[in-house]
């Protein structure tokens, strides 16, 4: 959902929003059959799904992402999670000295002790096709006069049914102009025109996620290949105005 308003909700509140979210994902998993024998875990944090655990195909983790993702207030949904015996590879864009989970690859381009590889995030990465099941973005995309270059070699190298977190200051909030070194405002009508008005011939991203809390906007995609329909209106009226 499109935040209207200019303030972040406290800590308190986001705990709260927390506590109801565990409930509303509890009781979803008792009572659908499907989810019952699946071997995942869910928590939450300020609104974000973190899931773990494992599943025997991709189809079951689609299931579990979506379903969480339609949980009211549910801002993002990071999964990491064992797909039929093997663990995901998750490359954190950006991570200096703090990575999203310990073990993650992390691309920076400066040397710092949580960085793997230096990396100019402007160009290409340092990585093959179809070699990584998660990418994390989180407060990177603000840094970066023209991210549309990194955002296409995320898509090369994600595996089919991968899926690129963004995380990033919302264009209303004090934070997107606090830090001198962002070059760009974003909102998550941003992410909408990411994903249908490219032009023909470029990277195509499907939302499988989208929110703002009033203070950081928020995007799960997941890449399309050439043959793959567009997402429906009916898809995109969910996130997007």
């Amino acid at each position: 959902m499109v935040a209207t308003g200019v303030t972040a909700p406290s800590a308190e509140r986001l705990a709260v929003a927390d506590g109801f979210l565990t409930e509303a994902w509890a009781d979803l998993a008792r009572h659908d059959d499907r989810l019952r024998p699946l071997a995942v875990q869910v928590r939450f944090d300020r609104g974000v799904a973190h899931v773990d655990g494992e599943v025997g195909d991709p189809a079951e983790l689609r299931l579990v992402r979506d379903l969480v993702g339609r949980l009211a207030g549910v801002l993002g949904v990071w999964c990491r999670v064992r797909v039929a015996g093997r663990d995901p590879v998750v490359v954190d864009l950006g991570c200096g000295g703090q990575k999203q989970w310990p073990g993650n690859l992390g691309l920076d381009i400066h040397p710092a002790a949580g960085v793997d590889a230096v990396a100019d995030l402007s160009g290409s990465l340092p990585l093959a096709d179809d070699s990584v099941d998660v990418f994390f973005a989180v407060h990177i995309l603000e840094h970066l006069i023209d991210f549309l270059p990194l955002l296409d070699e995320a898509h090369r190298a994600l595996r089919p049914g991968g899926v690129l977190h963004v995380m990033s200051p919302w264009w209303r909030h004090v934070n997107a102009v606090a830090d001198p070194t962002h070059v760009r405002l974003l909102d998550v009508q941003t992410v909408k025109g990411i994903c249908g008005q490219r032009p023909p011939g470029t990277p195509r991203w499907y939302p499988l996620h989208a929110a703002c809390d009033g203070a950081s906007i928020f995007a799960d995609l997941t890449p399309l290949s050439p043959q793959d329909p567009a997402p429906s209106p009916t898809h995109l009226a969910r996130f997007f105005d």
